[in-house]
């Protein structure tokens, strides 16, 4: 024997399908898939991937022109164990999965902590940050999910997420501040 679907319960499910609420479009399950990785952009390209954003599902750094509107406080300076003449660089980018954009994200990092050759990198190409560090060993260490940013998140933000990176030594060599799009989560 089979059972109707009560309306109520028919309408929310339709409304949850509508709104790309239901399963993988889920915020908990954009949250999960974040705190899974220590490398955001690892964790975007599974979701890009798992969402059917892109194919293939590939994260590349739009490098936005106004990195320095935003200089390091002194509290990024003591996550990063620097004081304040060491010089630190910053790197604003949009992360984005076939065109469409899923972070709005600044890095303010210790070149010196790095090779040449990746601050080379950043400095000339849109690969992602992680991708570059990550022959340092990256490790993420969570100082707030959802406090307010060092940086303004902007309109439509769905997720804001501020982390000290750090390499297999346990040096910190990065404070990031990634603000998440309501993209992530759009119906599919």
């Amino acid at each position: 024997m089979t059972r109707a679907i009560p309306a109520v319960l028919s309408g929310l499910l339709l409304a949850g399908l509508a709104t790309g609420c239901v399963r993988d479009g889920t915020l908990a399950d954009f949250r999960r898939t974040l705190a899974a990785q220590d490398s955001a952009t690892l964790a975007l390209e599974q979701w890009c991937a798992r969402r059917g954003i892109a194919n293939p599902a590939h994260v590349e750094a739009a490098t936005q022109n106004d990195a320095d509107a935003i200089p390091a406080t002194p509290a990024i300076r003591a996550a990063l164990g620097v004081g304040p003449d060491e010089p630190l660089r910053v790197r604003h980018v949009l992360l984005s999965c076939g065109g469409t954009v899923l972070s709005d994200a600044r890095n303010w990092y210790v070149p010196a902590r790095l090779t040449p050759d990746m601050n080379h990198v950043l400095d000339s190409t849109r690969m992602p940050f992680g991708k570059v560090v990550a022959p340092l060993g990256l490790h993420r260490r969570t100082l707030s999910a959802g406090a307010p940013s060092p940086a303004p998140c902007p309109a439509g933000t769905i997720q804001h997420n501020t982390a000290v990176l750090h390499r297999d030594d346990g040096t910190a060599y990065s404070l990031v501040s990634e603000c998440y799009t309501r993209a992530n989560i759009a119906p599919r």
